[in-house]
């Protein structure tokens, strides 16, 4: 189970992004994603997440309006979407899959996933 994330980079204020997380070795099909991030000197905290079927998503507070989580199970891909991005957006930003019983649930606590990316890096700034 691998999963890779991808696009991160250097924004300025009030730019876009979008990050991937795909998924090699195995099928996102039944997977929950979550997306974290973690600031230098912070811990890592949930952003994001989408259920298996896509149905469901939770957004933190701080995000809400902004970033816009999805999945192409034909591409085995997840995405962020992240739009008028702020200075206190910049972090590492990770995914991490966990497959729940239910297709309608996801979380965004850390514990709740077994499986983890590498994380790209995203910085907001002037």
């Amino acid at each position: 189970v691998q999963l890779q994330a991808s696009g991160g980079g250097l924004v300025r204020p009030g730019g876009s992004l979008r990050l991937s997380c795909a998924a090699s070795g195995f099928t996102l099909d039944y997977y929950a994603i979550g997306w974290f991030r973690q600031a230098p000197g912070k811990e890592r905290e949930g952003v994001s997440c989408i259920s298996s079927s896509g149905g469901s998503t939770v957004y933190v507070d701080s995000v809400k309006g902004r970033f816009t989580i999805s999945r192409d199970n034909a591409k085995n891909t997840v995405y962020l979407q992240m739009n008028s991005l702020k200075p206190e957006d910049t972090a590492v930003y990770y995914c991490a899959a966990e497959r729940y019983y239910s297709g309608s649930y996801c979380a965004t606590p850390r514990y709740k996933y077994t499986y983890w990316g590498q994380g790209t890096l995203v910085t907001v700034s002037s």
